[in-house]
Order: C-alpha cells, then structure tokens, then sequence
C-alpha cells in the first residue's frame, strides 16, 4: 500500500512538472562584423585598452563639471520619462507574478446557502418542498501543466519583466548623455553670444565710423553699405542666438524635471571640459552583453520564443483537479455539527478537437511574432554598432579638425590685426578691415561648433558603448540588477 502511494505521489510530482514544447532558444546571429571599421577616420579610436569598458565606468568619472554632475543628479531623481519607466518595471512584474500564480494550485474559502421549492405539481410527494442547504469549507483548483503551457506563458512573461528593467536602464543612461548634451549645448550658446556681443561692438563703431567718413565725402556708399550689412548680421545672429539659449534652457528644464536651482556650482568653459576621452570600444560582440536595449531586444525575442511553447501545448489535453472539503447541513444550526462533514473530487480532461484552425492559427501567429523579434534584435544590433562606429569615427577626428580650426581661428585673428595695421597706416581702406571682422567672428562660431561636436560625440560614445548606468567607477550593481537576478534564479 505505501509503495502504492509513493508511486502514486510520483507520478502526480511528474505530471504537476510537466514538460515544456518551447523551441531551445539560440541567440542570433549578429548582422554585424567582427571587429569595428578601421582607416584613417579612427586611427585614434582604440581608447585605452587597460582601462575598464563604458559599462564599469561611472557617469562622474566621465562628466567631472561640478554643474553638470548636479543636473544629471537632478534629472534621475526627477524626470517624468525615467519614472514612467520605472512605474512600468513594477507593472510588468506585478503581471508577471499574476501569470506565475497560475501554475500553483488556487485554494478559496466558500459559504453557501441555496433555497429552493419545489410545486406540489412536479413533486414526488404530491406536496410542496422547502429545501435550504448550508454548506461551508475550502475549495481546490488546479490546472496540471503537464504539456508546459502555463509554464511556457510564465516564462513569457518573466521574459517581459525582463525586457522592461532592461528598457529603464536604456531610459536612464539616454537620460543621462542627453542632459549632458543639451548642458553643453547651453554653454556653446553662451560662447557664441559673448562671441557676438563682441562683434556687434566692433562692427557698430565701424559702421558709425564709416557713416562719419560717408557724409564728408571721404567714403563711399558702397563702403557704407558693406559696414551697414555686416553691422546687422551681427545683431540678426545675436537676437537668433538669445532665442536659441532660450530654448536650450527649456529643454534642460524638461530633461531636469524641474526649474535649474540658482546654487548650481559655477560651470567649467566649453573649452575647458574635462570629458573622459580614452573608453576602450572593445568588440561588437560585447555590445551584445553591455547595451540594455540590445538586451531588451533579445528578452522580448526569448518571450516570444516561450510563447510557441504555450501555442503548441494548446494542441493537446487540459488535466484540472477541483475539489471541495467541508460541512453541509439543511439547517444553520447544524452545519458544524457531527456527521455534516462533506467533500468533493472532480479531475477533468478537455481534449482539444475542432477548433476550426484556430490553434494551428495561433501556433502561426506565434512563430511569426518570433521571426518579427529575431529581425528587431539584429536590427537593434545594427543601430548599436552603427552608434558606436559613428562615435569612433567622431573620437578620431574631431582633435584634428579641432586644431585645425584653432589654427584658422588664430590666422584670422592676425589677419584682422594686420589688416587694421594697414588701414591705420592709410595703406588699406577700411572695407578690408571689415571683411577680416566677418571672416573672424565666423571662424570663431565655427571652433565653438566644433568643440561643442567634439564633446558631444565623447558623450553619445559613451552611451552608445553601454555607459551611464553606475555613477562612479567601481559601484556595485544597482538595486534593480539585483532584483533582476534574483528573480531570474528563484523560477529557473
């Protein structure tokens, strides 16, 4: 008897387990090379190779500006995108619990009390019947996965918990590179108007000037005109310029999630940023391991991979146990009472067998859904790399276009000066000097872009390479990596 009884509870522990018709998940190919390009656009975009990867390092150890560290502080505590993504963290793991709910057996308490009469035309007595039936006691249910389907739905949806943390992550170290972009882009506005100011000065006393020389005879209108056209662009660029800072604050604004403070440290020059430069790029292939939303990609293809698994399981029987355990009586009084207990056992099989094709539909849509996610995660691998490639090419270039700029910046410079030389001398006429005005003030917008280009492709490098997560180099992982990995273990 008790070998009877451990068979028994052998074969319902076997059957409770079931079995799983999920396809074996295999990543992908990536559509990808092997190794980033190589030429002579990143002949400096190794990086340093002793140096941790984008991942390990902290987010203050590549923005060191005290100002723009407390707007990215700022911005995690307070932007509304971020916190949606993080409310959807916790909405996606509450559904999944639900779904996981589904495999355990579901257990209730019940009370019930039914009335009924019965005619006196239709009774066996040829009387009317009064019947009052009280019953109280637990109740069992429990669908036996024993073909995966509700395990294969459960990892489904643990794949989509998944996919969601790793979306928060994307969320916050976007967050992060765009208030450090949109910081820098504030401070290039506010070089450019200085820059401006400077040359709406000069041109203004120019033009004054040639106005004087104009209406004694000794300049002509052609001259006037020349310092009249350069004296209102400059003012045209400046009231541009005070409208495009304008904007840029708002956006910062936006990206904070509050109003700036007005005790932000002091910001450091454009020219003066700091930004960490040599990240080591590493391989393609860890861009599969470091980026979150490449990872997020995949979850959702490994939740569409589980999902066949719950499509094919439809094909075949439903085993449900339900049962009842309690105390039934005709009487209130007497529903304790001994002898009243009572109970009920009810195992059911359904048996999939017409469905007008709507399982082998579903088992279809399925597999469709699989092939649609293995085309978005290559597709997610492509833009990564594409990011990253773009981002080397940037670090390779921008020091010498830099230079080079710094270079034509400071020969319009002495150009100007020579040019005022001569016309001081009466050996030039003032037009000339003019046209050295415009050359510089451009020239200088134009290394002022350039810086602001430079620093930005540092900065969208270092996201596109997986970087922003942790704050300092050498933090322990986050909360909800924990919370990830944890939840990974305890249902596999």
């Amino acid at each position: 008897m008790k070998l009877y009884k451990c068979a028994a509870g052998a074969v319902l522990a076997t059957l409770a387990a079931g079995c799983s018709l999920q396809p074996v998940y295999q990543r992908p190919t990536a559509p990808v090379s092997a190794a980033y390009p190589t030429g002579e656009s990143y002949k400096a975009a190794g990086g340093d190779k002793a140096k941790p990867p984008a991942t390990d390092v902290g987010w203050r150890n590549v923005l060191p500006d005290p100002r723009l560290q407390r707007l990215v502080e700022l911005a995690l505590q307070n932007n509304l995108d971020l916190r949606v993504a993080m409310l959807n963290v916790d909405k996606v793991q509450a559904q999944y619990r639900i779904q996981r709910a589904a495999l355990y057996p579901q257990v209730s308490g019940d009370a019930n009390l039914t009335d009924s009469r019965t005619p006196a035309s239709v009774s066996t007595s040829n009387k009317v019947v009064t019947a009052h039936d009280y019953s109280a006691g637990p109740s069992l249910s429990w669908e036996i996965d024993f073909f995966g389907r509700l395990r294969s739905l459960s990892d489904a949806a643990l794949q989509q918990y998944f996919s969601s943390a790793y979306a928060r992550q994307a969320a916050e170290i976007l967050l992060v590179s765009q208030v450090a972009d949109q910081y820098l882009t504030t401070l290039a506005i506010d070089e450019q108007l200085e820059v401006t100011r400077n040359t709406m000065t000069a041109t203004q006393t120019a033009y004054k000037l040639m106005k004087l020389q104009f209406d004694t005879g000794t300049a002509s209108e052609l001259d006037l005109s020349l310092a009249q056209t350069i004296s209102e662009q400059a003012q045209a660029n400046y009231a541009a310029q005070i409208r495009l800072r304008a904007q840029a604050e708002n956006a910062l604004v936006l990206l904070v999630g509050q109003p700036l403070p007005s005790d932000l440290p002091p910001s450091v020059k454009l020219g003066e940023q700091p930004i960490l430069a040599d990240i080591p790029a590493g391989l393609p292939s860890d861009l599969l391991t470091r980026r979150p939303d490449v990872l997020q990609a995949e979850a959702l293809l490994q939740s569409e991979n589980a999902n066949i698994g719950a499509a094919r399981a439809a094909f075949f029987p439903r085993i449900s146990l339900t049962g009842a355990l309690g105390t039934e009586s005709a009487t209130l009084g007497g529903l304790f009472a001994a002898g009243s207990a009572a109970w009920s056992f009810a195992p059911s099989i359904s048996i999939p067998i017409f469905s007008a094709g709507a399982n082998q539909a579903n088992l279809d849509v399925a597999k469709l859904m699989k092939d649609i996610g293995i085309a978005q995660y290559q597709k997610t691998v492509q833009v990564a790399f594409r990011e990253v490639a773009d981002g080397l090419a940037a670090r390779g270039t921008y020091d010498n276009q830099l230079a080079a700029q710094q270079r034509y910046t400071d020969a319009e410079q002495r150009r100007l000066d020579l040019e005022n030389m001569l016309y001081k001398n009466g050996i030039d006429s003032y037009v000339n000097v003019l046209t050295a005005e415009t050359d510089l003030y451009n020239a200088q917008l134009m290394l002022i872009t350039t810086r602001l280009n430079r620093l930005t492709g540092l900065v969208d490098l270092y996201r596109a390479l997986g970087g922003g997560w942790i704050q300092r180099t050498g933090d322990k992982p986050r909360e909800a990596d924990t919370r990830l990995i944890d939840t990974a273990a305890a249902d596999h």
